[in-house]
C-alpha cells in the first residue's frame, strides 16, 4: 500500500503557527490534486484544504484567511501553513493525493494540538 509521508504537527499555543508538509512517492503518477483533511475526536473527517494541479484551491470555511495550502508539483509535495491557530483546530491531520482517475492515497496522519 503506497502511503504519503507527512511532517510537522505538534503542540502549539492558541494564536500560534505550524507548518505541515507531505510528500507523495514518485511511484504515484498523474496526481490531480493534493490536500489535507482532519479528524477531531468524536467527529467525522472533514476537508481542510485542497489544491489542484492548475493551482486552484479550496478551503473549509473556518480556516479561510488563516491556513494556506501550497504545492510543489515537481516534487509531488504539498504544504499547509497554519496561522492564528485555535483550540478547535485540534485534530489529526491527514494528507491526501488524488489522481486523474480518482484514486486517492493517504498519509498516516499527524496530530495537531492547540492548547495553552
Amino acid at each position: 500500500q503506497v502511503q504519503l509521508v507527512e511532517f510537522g504537527g505538534g503542540l502549539v499555543q492558541p494564536g500560534g503557527s505550524l507548518r505541515l508538509s507531505c510528500a507523495a512517492p514518485v511511484s504515484i503518477f498523474s496526481i490531480n490534486s493534493m490536500g489535507w483533511y482532519r479528524q477531531a475526536p468524536g467527529k467525522q473527517r472533514e476537508l481542510v484544504a485542497i489544491i489542484n494541479r492548475d493551482g486552484s484551491t479550496k478551503y473549509e470555511d473556518s480556516v479561510k484567511g488563516r491556513f494556506t495550502n501550497s504545492s510543489d508539483n515537481a516534487k509531488n509535495t504539498v504544504y499547509l501553513q497554519m496561522n492564528s491557530l485555535k483550540p478547535e483546530d485540534t485534530a489529526v491531520y491527514y494528507c491526501t493525493a488524488v489522481t486523474y482517475n480518482s484514486r486517492a492515497y493517504w498519509g498516516q496522519g499527524t496530530q495537531v494540538t492547540v492548547s495553552s
